[in-house]
């Protein structure tokens, strides 16, 4: 008896769709880890925890939280790319890890493009341009003002390449000079601020909330397109005359390149579902981020947009990639 091919392949093609539907019904397996190239208590532990928290009580496996902390996030983020693709080994990528890193690093052992494959964007979050109190520097017309006029005193912190790419942003679009002074933390950078070691900085907002609460440190503007809630009196960058400085840094869940779509679109609703609960809203919020859900693909728009926006930064500063 002579099947046709266009029978054989139809058949084929159900027997596959049969199969990535149970492969979906069944995942997860096994406990699944949400790996963190961070150290515990941080802002990415503490989003990858309220996620496994919320996965585990609708997926029915143990979701365990596992930091991988090292080498700018490299040592966890390569972990995962070299894990099976079956979706029980994930990983919650900072913008630095899987942006900042593959500019900054010449010979990564990882590829976030090739290697990973989004799954949905877990939360957002601005930068804010800070100087001390004590300056004369109302505005960014005023901070910009001061650094012509001061040319050889004009430095800025940063604890890292996301930092220092964000300020060459900034002196680009100024057409102004100042040196990248490297520190550990963000805190360390605030207090060289606080100290007059430094100028100023762009920074995360939760390392800030405190000296900014008490006047010790002055905000000057902030990179997200709204104004924040916890800093109501500040304005975005766009209201201070500076449009090419809106931008936000990100987090997201990924899982290593190869995983099966169905688990892929099974993780993507489930990481939306969770982002859309009160409780977990409250609580990022309380860490000054923002929940922003996605599909996988518009995070991989998101993803190859920022590579390319932030590639030509540092290009512009001749910044080149560490070996």
């Amino acid at each position: 008896m002579n099947i046709r091919p266009a029978a054989r392949l139809a058949a084929a093609a159900l027997a596959l769709c049969i199969a990535c539907t149970a492969q979906a019904q069944n995942y997860p397996q096994k406990p699944v880890r949400i790996v963190i190239g961070q150290a515990a208590g941080g802002g990415m532990d503490i989003l990858a925890r309220l996620l496994a928290q919320k996965m585990s009580d609708s997926l029915g496996q143990p979701i365990l939280v596992e930091n991988k902390p090292g080498a700018a996030g490299i040592i966890g983020t390569e972990f995962v790319a070299r894990s099976q693709p079956d979706g029980h080994t994930l990983l919650m990528g900072p913008i630095g890890n899987m942006v900042f890193n593959p500019i900054m690093y010449s010979k990564l052992p990882y590829s976030s493009i090739r290697d990973f494959v989004p799954l949905s964007m877990v939360a957002t979050f601005p930068l804010i341009l800070v100087v001390n109190a004590s300056l004369p520097i109302q505005t960014m017309q005023d901070l910009v003002a001061h650094i012509k006029a001061n040319p050889s005193k004009a430095n800025y912190a940063g604890s890292g390449s996301a930092f220092q790419l964000a300020m060459e942003l900034f002196k680009g679009k100024t057409d102004t000079r100042a040196e990248f002074i490297q520190y550990k933390s963000t805190n360390e950078s605030i207090a060289a601020i606080l100290a007059g070691d430094v100028l100023m900085a762009m920074v995360d907002t939760g390392p800030a909330a405190a000296p900014l609460a008490g006047g010790r440190l002055r905000a000057l503007a902030v990179t997200s397109p709204k104004r924040l809630p916890s800093l109501a009196d500040v304005p975005t960058m766009r209201e201070a005359g500076m449009p090419e400085l809106e931008f936000q840094f990100w987090a997201g869940l990924f899982a290593p390149a190869g995983t099966p779509v169905v688990i892929v679109k099974k993780l993507e609703q489930e990481v939306n579902r969770i982002l859309g609960l009160a409780d977990v809203s409250e609580r990022m919020t309380g860490i000054q981020v923002t929940p922003a859900g996605s599909t996988s693909e518009e995070f991989a728009r998101i993803l190859s947009a920022d590579l390319a926006r932030w590639s030509a930064v540092a290009k512009a500063a001749n910044i080149k990639p560490n070996d």
